[in-house]
């Protein structure tokens, strides 16, 4: 079935946490709020991203983290989905590769508790904010390598992480491999995301290729110190705000219409227009000099 076809209507969740240093205390806040986006009738659900642990410092997060076959927080919510009966998406967990790398991994998970979908987050956030506020994301993780799309009941969905909402050719080469839906669990920090760089760069990943876009996030000060920005979004393929949060640990919910998509990309078929193109490097001296004197 292409993605144009999907027409029915469903429930979409975003889980805004606050994750602090114990998955154990982490899994229990997403399972608490994961069943009260059943409650409300979502079929599918999305984690912010370090649903298990956000530990600011190499020790802390090795100390923690375990292989994916022995995360525990990955085992209950894969248990969850299957009880309840719908989609959970853990937006990302640490997962340890090694004892000096670990995958910062997003599972999709379908309502069977079938893991139908991995993605390791490309992008490693890398970056000096001033104030002596600082991240090397590549010190601890290992880069994923392939984009990701998987296939639900209402349309094909392109998972991407955080830093990753920073670099538009992936989400472009989601769109135009079928993705009617993009993911963006994200724990974008509080300076960058009152700069209004998060609202501004989600609606325009949905924007510019007619996509809804699911970000939940992490909000408010977390047990290591760090402040995350929070304010889930769930957009629409117009850019429109559907549904927003603040920066409590809450649930965000939106009615989503999958015929939106067509809508949206009719009135602007820029997928249809993309043309590929070559970048001409500058000349080192000019071939030819036209000079044009002024009239005597």
């Amino acid at each position: 079935m292409s993605a144009g076809t999907h027409s029915a209507t469903f429930k979409a969740g975003m889980i805004q946490m606050r994750s602090g240093l114990t998955p154990a205390v982490n899994t229990d806040t997403a399972v608490k709020l994961i069943g009260e986006a059943k409650s409300a009738g979502c079929q599918y659900v999305l984690t912010p991203e370090m649903t298990n642990v956000l530990a600011a410092k190499r020790d802390q997060l090795f100390s923690t983290i375990v292989e994916e076959d022995a995360d525990t927080s990955l085992a209950t919510l894969r248990e969850l989905a299957r009880k309840l009966g719908i989609f959970v998406h853990i937006g990302s967990l640490a997962i340890k590769l090694s004892h000096e790398r670990a995958a910062n991994r997003s599972f999709l998970i379908n309502p069977k508790g079938e893991v139908v979908a991995r993605y390791d987050k490309i992008h490693m956030f890398d970056v000096d904010l001033g104030g002596g506020e600082s991240y090397r994301e590549s010190n601890s993780y290992r880069p994923g390598e392939c984009a990701m799309l998987a296939d639900l009941p209402w349309g094909r969905m392109g998972l991407t992480v955080c830093y990753d909402l920073r670099f538009p050719a992936l989400y472009r080469a989601l769109a135009e491999a079928g993705a009617t839906m993009l993911t963006i669990p994200s724990a974008f920090t509080q300076k960058t995301g009152e700069a209004d760089h998060w609202h501004v760069l989600v609606r325009a990943r949905a924007i510019e290729n007619g996509c809804f876009v699911f970000a939940a996030a992490q909000g408010g000060k977390h047990e290591n110190g760090r402040d995350t920005f929070g304010h889930s979004l769930i957009i629409d393929p117009w850019g429109r705000i559907l549904a927003q949060g603040g920066t409590e640990p809450s649930v965000v919910i939106a009615e989503i219409d999958p015929a939106e998509v067509a809508k949206a990309r009719g009135r602007i078929p820029s997928l249809e227009h993309g043309r590929r193109f070559e970048v001409v490097e500058p000349m080192a001296e000019p071939a030819h000099l036209h000079v044009v004197k002024g009239a005597e």
